[in-house]
């Protein structure tokens, strides 16, 4: 039977919690979202219309956010990935520091707790570009220092992930 989901109803909170086989339909979607619900069916045991409805109101929950591209920075230019850092006067969400999201070269902006207020994540052609960047940064009048970190190379990078680990006080160790 396939539940209809058009009509339901959220509780507090972003709605009912996620059962198994949806963080596997959102696990296998993290990995390929260009599959077919047929396929995507197929491997988490639905029918292509019950992982149809599934995908749909995981999208209205706002659990899946957006379909998106996922771009090689090297391949389309940018092959420097750099972590800067901002200390700022005052909370540091100034309109300004905001705006510093309309630069493709930036990537993530978080407000962070510690010895900083603000973690860029910026991804630039070369360092002549990252010290153009920064130029810009330090332009801002709410920007006191900044601290840069540049990516000598990745070895994970990926969106978030649908699954969890079961038991967390186990220690430093992952089973």
């Amino acid at each position: 039977m396939v539940e209809k989901t058009e009509n339901i109803q959220k509780t507090a909170g972003r709605g009912r919690d996620l059962d198994a086989v949806d963080r596997r339909i959102l696990g296998e979607l993290a990995v390929d979202a260009t599959q077919s619900f047929a396929a995507l069916g197929e491997t988490v045991g639905l029918s292509a219309p019950a992982v149809h409805e599934r995908v749909k109101r995981l999208r209205k929950a706002k659990v899946i956010k957006d379909t998106v591209a996922v771009l090689d920075g090297a391949a389309v230019g940018k092959p420097l990935l750099a972590f800067v850092h901002l200390d700022t006067v005052g909370w540091g969400k100034t309109t300004e520091l905001m705006e510093l999201a309309n630069l493709p070269e930036v990537e993530e902006i978080h407000s962070v707790t510690g010895d900083t207020g603000l973690i860029l994540k910026v991804r630039v052609a070369s360092s002549v570009a990252l010290e153009g960047l920064l130029s810009r940064i330090y332009d801002l009048p709410a920007v006191r220092t900044t601290r840069t970190y540049m990516a000598l190379s990745t070895r994970l990078e990926r969106t978030p992930q649908a699954g969890i680990t079961e038991d967390l006080t186990a220690g430093p160790h992952l089973k």
